[in-house]
């Protein structure tokens, strides 16, 4: 059951993450999430019929940054969870509920190719054609966690997840692919001391977007990941990971300043893991760059 909240935080669809926006502008976002949906275990394990419900609260700052050139970004993202799961153990219905303080993330971008770096004055004359970049997402073990409890809401380990990705304008359409692998540290501290390992997750994911106007975008969003086993004190799970997930986005610019994104997402095929749906929305404040 833990991984239906850090499979939930890790494989995100977020379109346009690779952009080009003036340097020094900034971003100031709040959103909520809710998941809802199945958690598949090993087979052998005593536990029937799992399934969990997570409500997120995020606040979120981001800059957009200098890259020898090229723009780039920094951001750091702060969530809070409710989550509830229930499940059959031994023939038994148990149910929990957790909440507190989750995982924080911290995410560098930068575009290597076709995303110069550019005043506010400059970008009004840039026209986005192939864009090529790189980022580094990062899990900080800050969220709440009792080695006592099976489920918790924080994971107690670090995990770094590399990524490369494209992105191409063709008239009114975007579209994007990228490709990543999440390397996580080990938890020593899993039931008691027993250490908890996880092989590294791979995922691509794509995306078409549509402007619709100068102030309304719309997106089709999929993606792919399979690895992630698992092992504790050595003792290989039967866990892998081989799933896939769809999705839409839609967001809308208010005024000059804020902007408000609608998002949806569903799992399309699931091995083991999470198969959870994910609704959201997300605020966003933009300010600086001379804006």
């Amino acid at each position: 059951m833990v991984a239906m909240c850090a499979g939930a935080y890790g494989q995100t669809m977020e379109p346009l993450s690779y952009t080009n926006a003036p340097i020094g502008l900034n971003f100031l976002i709040a959103g909520y999430g809710h998941l809802w949906g199945d958690v598949l275990l090993d087979p052998s394990l005593p536990i029937q019929d799992a399934n969990a419900r997570i409500n997120t609260v995020t606040v979120a700052y981001d800059r957009v940054i200098d890259v020898w050139g090229q723009s780039g970004s920094v951001a750091i993202v702060v969530p809070y969870a409710w989550l509830s799961a229930s499940g059959e153990v031994t023939g038994e219905e148990r149910s929990v509920t957790r909440q507190g303080i989750a995982d924080l993330m911290l995410r560098f971008t930068a575009n290597l190719y076709g995303a110069p770096a550019v005043s506010l004055q400059q970008f009004r004359g840039y026209k986005q054609d192939t864009i090529v970049g790189m980022s580094l997402y990062i899990i900080v073990p800050t969220g709440q966690y009792d080695d006592s409890k099976l489920i918790n809401i924080g994971t107690h380990r670090w995990s770094f997840k590399p990524e490369v990705g494209m992105s191409k304008a063709l008239g009114a359409w975007t579209v994007e692919a990228s490709a990543g692998a999440t390397f996580f540290t080990a938890n020593n501290d899993f039931l008691g001391r027993n250490s908890r390992k996880q092989n590294p997750l791979y995922s691509i994911q794509g995306h078409a977007i549509y402007n619709v106007g100068p102030t309304l975008w719309i997106a089709a969003d999929a993606t792919y990941y399979t690895g992630g086993d698992t092992s504790v004190n050595g003792v290989r799970d039967n866990d892998r990971q081989s799933n896939s997930r769809w999705g839409a986005t839609l967001a809308k610019t208010i005024d000059v300043g804020d902007s408000v994104k609608l998002y949806f997402s569903s799992g399309a095929t699931a091995r083991s893991g999470s198969n959870f749906n994910h609704v959201g929305v997300a605020w966003q404040h933009r300010w600086g760059a001379g804006l």
